[in-house]
C-alpha cells in the first residue's frame, strides 16, 4: 500500500478519534460508545498494515493500547462510576510497554552497529 493511502487512512483515524473523545466530553454515550468499533477498528488495521516496518508497528501498536485505554476510560465513567480506570491503566502500560521494548532494542542495535564499526 502507498504511503499516501496510509496517510489518508492515518488521517481518517485521527478524525474518528476526535468524534470519539468528542462524543465523550459532551456525555454523548451511545454515539460515544458506536464510535469505539471504527475507532479501533481503523487503528488495528493501520497497524496490520504496518507491520512490516518495526517503527510503525510499535507507534501503531501504542496508539491501539492507548485508544482502548481510553474506551475503557470513557465506558468506565458513562456506566460504572468511573470504576473502570485500573483496566485503563492496564492497557496504558501495555503502549508504554510496546514503546519502551521499541526504543532500547533500537538502542541496543545502534550501540552494537557503532562497536562494530569501531571494531
Amino acid at each position: 500500500m502507498s504511503v499516501n493511502k496510509i496517510r489518508k487512512f492515518e488521517n481518517y483515524h485521527i478524525f474518528l478519534w476526535l468524534v470519539k473523545d468528542l462524543c465523550w466530553v459532551t456525555l454523548s454515550k451511545t454515539a460515544g460508545m458506536f464510535m469505539i468499533v471504527p475507532t479501533i477498528g481503523l487503528a488495528i488495521y493501520i497497524t496490520f498494515v504496518n507491520r512490516n516496518i518495526k517503527s510503525e508497528l510499535a507507534h501503531n501498536l501504542a496508539v491501539c493500547f492507548w485508544i482502548c485505554a481510553n474506551s475503557v476510560w470513557m465506558a468506565g465513567e458513562f456506566y460504572y462510576s468511573d470504576n473502570m480506570r485500573p483496566y485503563a491503566i492496564g492497557f496504558f502500560v501495555a503502549g508504554l510497554f510496546a514503546m519502551v521494548r521499541f526504543y532500547c532494542l533500537e538502542f541496543f542495535r545502534k550501540k552494537s552497529a557503532i562497536v562494530q564499526e569501531k571494531g
